[in-house]
Formats: structure tokens, sequence, C-alpha cells
């Protein structure tokens, strides 16, 4: 039988409104898909774990995502998984109802394939570690430069952190949005913050 976590039912209920029944339909699909899976809280979000890594979700201000530990490997099996047109962590884009989700039979489908990968004790193939330089743009560094906080913890931020940043703002559609982000970029990281601090450690 599988294990469930009090914590992840702490994190759903802490989660807003729209994203509640996305949470539970994909907690009851992993559970239907793969009845042995036990349930954790890695890096403050729900992980189903199933002889390995087997999948995970999270919630966030306006959308919530789902993504397998595999993937690849599962698009090689099943097909692409789906349709996305807005990418965000995992698979399935940016998810706000259950409707943007496939058909529950085809995340069934996904969950006993992915698990089917780890009884076979297939591992994830390696990550490429050749990675493009981040272009940061001029008035993105200019404005950090005038806080010297903010450049200071960005300069000694990760790759990746610095990565969440710069896509933040520069994805921003409308000029006056793209500058109130840049304003509250440079204030967190004035203080010290990663872009997502505010999921860190939530539950």
């Amino acid at each position: 039988m599988g294990k469930k976590d009090p914590r992840i039912d702490a994190y759903i209920a802490k989660s807003a409104d729209f994203a509640k029944p996305v949470l539970r339909h994909l907690r009851k699909v992993v559970h239907a898909g793969c009845p042995d899976v036990e349930e954790t809280l890695k890096w403050g979000f729900p992980h189903f774990m199933y002889k390995g890594m087997l999948c995970s979700m999270a919630s966030f201000k306006g959308h919530c995502t789902f993504g397998f530990w595999k993937e690849v490997l599962l698009k090689e099996k099943r097909g692409t998984l789906a349709k996305v047109d807005e990418p965000a962590m995992g698979q399935f884009g940016r998810i706000t109802a259950v409707a943007d989700l496939p058909s529950e039979k085809a995340l069934v489908r996904y969950v006993k394939g992915a698990a089917a990968l780890n009884d076979q004790g297939v591992r994830a193939p390696a990550r490429s570690k050749a990675k493009k330089p981040l272009a940061v743009p001029a008035y993105f560094m200019a404005a950090l430069r005038k806080n010297k906080k903010a450049f200071a913890t960005f300069e000694g931020f990760s790759p990746s952190n610095k990565k969440e940043y710069v896509e933040w703002v520069t994805e921003a559609k409308a000029e006056e949005t793209r500058q109130r982000r840049l304003a509250t970029a440079v204030a967190w990281m004035a203080a010290g913050k990663v872009r997502n601090w505010k999921y860190i450690g939530k539950c």
C-alpha cells in the first residue's frame, strides 16, 4: 500500500482556492497509477516516490505544475505528454484548472509508465552540462548597479537563481509591468532573497 504524508494535506490546504482541486486530482491520479507510491515534501513542494523519484507537483500564486522525474524516457515510451502553450516547471505547463490537464485515463497511464521505468531500474539520462550563458539585459544590470546590496546578491547567485529573476522581468509583456517587476526584483535581491523566496520552507 502507498503512504500519504500529512504535510501534503497541509500544503494543499494552504494553496490558493483554484489550486486545491487541481492538486487533489493530481494526487488521486498518482495513487491510482501507482498504488505503492509514497508521498514526501522536498524543496518545499510535494513529491511522489516509488523506488526513487517518480513525479512532483506544486502550486504558485497563479498556477500549478506537475512533472515526471524521467520525463524524457517517458516521452519516448508514451509520446508527447501534453501540448503546452506556456512553459513552466514540469511538463504540463501552467495549470489553472483540472481541465488544463490530459484526461484522468491518460494521466494514470503516464504514472504507470513512470513507475514501470523505476521497476526496471532505468536511470534518468544525464543532463548536459553545457549550458548557454545567461543573457542579462543592459537595463537589468544598470538597475542592479544602482543598489550595491542587490548587485552583490545577484553576483553571488547560482546560475538558476539568476535565470529565475531575469526571466521573470524580461517575460513581462507590458513595459509598465517589466519596470514594476524590475523594481521588486532589486528590492528582493537587496534583502538577499531568491526569486521564489515566498514558497521556500512554507510548509
